[in-house]
């Protein structure tokens, strides 16, 4: 398989899971999990799951990790414990459309912070992809008919959502930067550690203000699939698909997440395809493939 071929599929098999990510964190609040809480289960699990295949090489490259202390202390910060405890906490205050649409400003974002801080440069077949395919998303969230975005409300969770789009632009922008002897889950491990550090704070503090979790089969199963497939399989896809083709392009393709959220209302919830699915998803596609062109 070629390095695009690759790089392409890991991306589109991230954005799917992620797009499940929001579904099962919005049945989080249902159940009443405390999000802060629960993001640190989550990468708390993750961490002694790796810990197995990844120690070896973490106690043999030491003084690489303190070299670079202050990269992994940005990436476990901004990727690790902010984007995904504000979209917990995000999502007990706004639906899940508006986190989407949020979510849908980040590949432009990364395309000009890229720029900026002179990690890599776009071209005007990216910038062009980019507004296509975000005008795909907005056919999708507004059915089409687009003075229903003009008419959104917007509360604090959707302000949240804002600082959860700027942490992960800033951490998708970085991975592109770093040049480290890790392998993927080796990198993955060292970035939750750092991470860990931020998370259990928040923790902490939930449960000071009494926000205990329950311990039942509804928790268990959010917390299996969270730590399993949004953290350890599509955070080593996107990372390994930014290493291969870079921030910019890579970025795009989270424009599929609500393409994706689209299919399993349907799926799942019965809803019929309409009209607005396939114009959306046309600009989307077509996005995507100006966005890797040359």
């Amino acid at each position: 398989m070629s390095k695009n071929a690759l790089a392409y599929t890991l991306l589109v098999a991230a954005t799917f899971i992620w797009s499940a990510n929001f579904i099962v964190g919005k049945l989080s609040t249902l159940f009443q999990v405390p999000p802060l809480t629960l993001n640190f289960y989550r990468w708390f699990l993750v961490w002694l799951l790796l810990l197995p295949f990844t120690y070896k090489e973490i106690l043999t490259n030491i003084p690489a990790i303190k070299k670079n202390i202050g990269m992994f202390t940005i990436l476990g910060f901004t990727g690790v414990s902010v984007f995904n405890s504000v979209v917990y906490f995000a999502l007990n205050f706004t639906q899940v459309i508006n986190a989407v649409l949020m979510i849908s400003i980040i590949p432009v974002i990364i395309i000009f912070l890229s720029s900026i801080l002179k990690i890599e440069k776009f071209n005007i077949f990216q910038l062009l992809g980019s507004i296509i395919s975000l005008v795909g998303v907005l056919a999708i969230i507004s059915r089409a008919d687009f003075n229903k975005i003009l008419s959104l409300s917007f509360n604090q969770g959707d302000l949240w959502m804002l600082v959860a789009v700027f942490s992960w632009s800033i951490y998708s922008t970085l991975l592109k930067k770093r040049k480290l002897p890790f392998k993927g889950l080796t990198f993955l491990q060292i970035c939750v550690t750092f991470g860990l550090f931020f998370l259990f704070p928040q923790f902490l503090g939930e449960y000071l203000i009494g926000k205990e979790v329950v311990f039942n089969k509804a928790f268990f199963l959010i917390l299996a699939f969270v730590a399993i497939f949004p953290s350890i399989f599509a955070f080593y896809a996107w990372n390994k698909s930014v290493e291969l083709i870079g921030a910019n392009r890579s970025s795009i393709f989270g424009h599929l997440m609500p393409l994706f959220g689209a299919i399993m209302a349907m799926v799942i919830f019965k809803e019929r395809l309409e009209m607005y699915h396939l114009i959306g998803a046309g600009f989307i596609v077509t996005g995507i493939y100006l966005s890797n062109r040359k």
